[in-house]
């Protein structure tokens, strides 16, 4: 009797289908720039800090990763800059810096078929200082009150909406709002437009502003959030015995992502590949998942077979780490599931130190 083989995964070799990234861009706690953001990140340093855009004074959780001296001077005209909500200003900023990383500036943009390019960029919670303020208006004023763009500054999908308008991008353009999963869920969806033959860009990635009264106010009563309020740059620690919940954050990034095809017919800069991904569910709890970490196994490995990459060849990886105590255990064992040898694979979460809720 024949012994069975297993075959090894095969990558994409179609240039067409291969999906590359050729710029980033982004909003944080430690500026607009991904070089300086790389490198604070690399120097330890943290963003954590305590609330001080509104009075937190009486909240259980007073600190989270507040983006502070924010300016939009030059991708926003100071008109919409005051009218929109901090989730759409980090979203613009994010969005056209991506595309000056890509070498794709407004005039580049004129001469290209902009039906090809699409935009994709999911929140989590949408413009909820826009939200909050329209219900205030309501209760306090009554309904004549509430300002027109109550709803269209609120709903999820007005990031990618308001990005498209500024830059004329009019390929695939929607937004997915899935909690922390958002925009790993946007790249992937992002990667399959261009593999299909829908797009040849994709300015892709997450946004999210929640560090306000309202959002805080909600997590805490989900009682998942940390509240080392004497200690705020180390409250986010996954993995810790004495963890006890993650950090608000709030912030932007975008990706360009692009078919290798047309990144090398414009002489891109290619910084890296998607290589694959897939889309899985707990079907368990709204908050805690499951302990065998099954979803997420099961998501890793079909990730790893979209892919074409051999659990062996896997090194690093940026887990979810939220810090939770049922959290951490079942990321662990998740990744123990698939990586059965753990013992040259390295593993931290980047999120303590400048998000504790991951876009």
């Amino acid at each position: 009797m024949a012994s069975s083989t297993v075959s090894a995964p095969k990558r994409e070799t179609d240039p067409k289908k291969r999906v590359v990234i050729t710029g980033m861009g982004l909003v944080s706690v430690f500026g607009n720039d991904v070089d300086t953001f790389y490198e604070t990140l690399l120097s330890g340093k943290s963003g954590i800090s305590l609330i001080d855009r509104f009075d937190a004074s009486t909240f259980s959780v007073r600190f989270a990763g507040q983006i502070r001296d924010f300016s939009s001077k030059g991708y926003i005209d100071g008109k919409n800059d005051r009218r929109l909500d901090n989730c759409w200003r980090y979203c613009l900023v994010a969005g056209k810096r991506a595309l000056e990383d890509a070498s794709l500036g407004p005039e580049i943009l004129e001469t290209m078929d902009r039906t090809r390019i699409g935009v994709l960029v999911g929140t989590g919670m949408g413009g909820l200082t826009a939200f909050s303020s329209g219900v205030e208006s309501l209760i306090l004023k009554g309904y004549k009150k509430i300002t027109p763009f109550f709803i269209p500054y609120s709903i999820t999908n007005m990031g990618s909406a308001l990005l498209a308008i500024d830059t004329g991008l009019m390929g695939p353009n929607y937004s997915i709002s899935t909690a922390c999963a958002t925009a790993n869920y946007c790249f992937y969806a992002a990667a399959n437009h261009i593999r299909r033959g829908e797009a040849d860009i994709m300015v892709a990635g997450g946004t999210e502003a929640a560090v306000m009264a309202t959002g805080v106010g909600g997590f805490i009563a989900c009682r998942a959030l940390s509240q080392r309020n004497e200690e705020p740059e180390r409250a986010s620690r996954p993995w810790d015995k004495g963890r006890d919940g993650f950090v608000m954050g709030e912030g932007s990034g975008v990706l360009i992502m692009e078919s290798l095809e047309h990144a090398q017919k414009r002489g891109a800069n290619i910084i890296a590949e998607y290589l694959g991904g897939a889309i899985t569910c707990d079907a368990h709890h709204m908050t805690d998942p499951r302990k065998d970490g099954l979803g997420v196994s099961s998501c890793i490995s079909k990730s790893l077979e979209d892919a074409g990459v051999s659990p062996e060849e896997v090194n690093y990886v940026n887990a979810h780490a939220t810090s939770t105590l049922a959290g951490d255990l079942a990321e662990v064992n998740a990744i123990k599931m698939v990586f059965k040898d753990t013992s040259e694979i390295k593993m931290n979460g980047t999120k303590a130190s400048h998000l504790g809720l991951l876009l």
